[in-house]
């Protein structure tokens, strides 16, 4: 456990638990004083020996803040001080940044896969009892001092336990079985009865025409960004933090859909980053002689007419968490769908509902 905050947390190193890069509890263990059993092996970003960050701050129950050190691991959340908790701050659009935004990340990753407090048997998040969504909120308001909104977290938490059901349903509901075998195919850690009646459902015909909706989403969806388990508000802070500018729209895009190279992601990327370039010099040409054309709005034109009106409650490349209206403000209406567009989607939500 090289580089441990001993200090921080007034323990000894031999007391953290050090779990292996696949590891899958089979046995309850305790967070915050509830007995959960983990549900599957953990994801990169969620993994409690790797998962670290340089710098952090804890603030203490008098106000108090105090900067460490060194490496801070998902499992060291389980040995704070009764009178510390990890600050989380926030960025201008209310979504949390910094290194310990990640931290934050991971411990809502264990929190969704908590199949006693966030059961998958639920057949959505708003389903989801609201004993339960605060129940989690608490647990992890027991380790964070957070700047963020409650519903921030509960939204990101909901995000973290469709994923994880995602999952379990394609490693053990999708293998080539009967049914009476899925339904015997627990995943390690889960609850039997909550398996069953999730496997269920799945078989079932309104399972069946959930998943064609979420299928047929995803499918619309031309390519991924290449910011892997980093945040864009996290992304576009370090940026700015390391160039001294703030970072835009265009410019964001183009840092989360390149490689390691700097050569764009795919195809569509590259053609999609060749139009915004385009646009940015006609606008910037304009500008140049037109006093009335504003800058700071450049970027927010050119998107909209590149990509077309952003997407309900969504605003491009800016991640989870800030909607048009809070981006935009009292323009948010030039970016989004006219009248007539507006009631056909509206529309066609009631009808995937009545199907899901």
């Amino acid at each position: 456990m090289e580089g441990m905050m001993r200090d921080a947390f007034n323990m000894q190193s031999e007391s953290f638990q050090s779990f292996p890069p696949n590891y899958v509890a089979s046995d309850d263990y305790i967070i915050g004083g509830n007995t959960f059993m983990e549900t599957r092996r953990s994801v990169p970003d969620e993994q409690p020996n790797e998962e670290a960050v340089k710098f952090y701050t804890l603030l203490a129950e008098n106000g108090g803040t105090r900067r460490g050190r060194g490496r801070m691991l998902l499992t060291d959340l389980y040995n704070l001080n009764s009178i510390e908790r990890v600050k989380v701050t926030r960025n201008s659009h209310g979504q949390p940044v910094g290194q310990e935004a990640r931290l934050l990340a991971g411990y809502l990753g264990i929190i969704a896969r908590n199949a006693n407090m966030l059961p998958i048997n639920y057949e959505s998040w708003h389903n989801m009892p609201d004993s339960n969504k605060n129940q989690a909120l608490s647990n992890i308001k027991d380790r964070f001092a957070l700047e963020v909104s409650d519903a921030y977290i509960k939204k990101a938490l909901g995000k973290k336990w469709r994923d994880n059901k995602r999952i379990l349903k394609k490693e053990y509901f999708k293998k080539p079985i009967s049914l009476e075998e899925k339904l015997q195919n627990v995943p390690p850690g889960m609850l039997r009865y909550q398996w069953e009646e999730a496997v269920r459902f799945w078989n079932s015909k309104k399972g069946e025409d959930h998943e064609r909706v979420g299928t047929s989403s995803r499918q619309k969806q031309k390519f991924t960004h290449t910011a892997g388990s980093k945040s864009f508000a996290c992304v576009a802070q370090a940026e700015e933090a390391s160039s001294g500018q703030k970072v835009g729209r265009l410019q964001l895009f183009d840092i989360t859909h390149r490689k390691k190279d700097g050569t764009p992601m795919s195809s569509e990327a590259a053609e999609i980053m060749e139009k915004l370039k385009d646009k940015k010099a006609e606008y910037e040409a304009t500008a140049s002689t037109d006093s009335s054309v504003n800058f700071e709005d450049i970027d927010n034109r050119i998107t909209n007419e590149v990509l077309g009106p952003e997407r309900y409650g969504r605003v491009r490349f800016q991640g989870s968490g800030v909607n048009p209206t809070q981006y935009f403000g009292s323009t948010s209406h030039q970016y989004m769908p006219s009248e007539s567009q507006s009631q056909a989607k509206v529309q066609r939500l009631k009808d995937q509902i009545v199907q899901i």
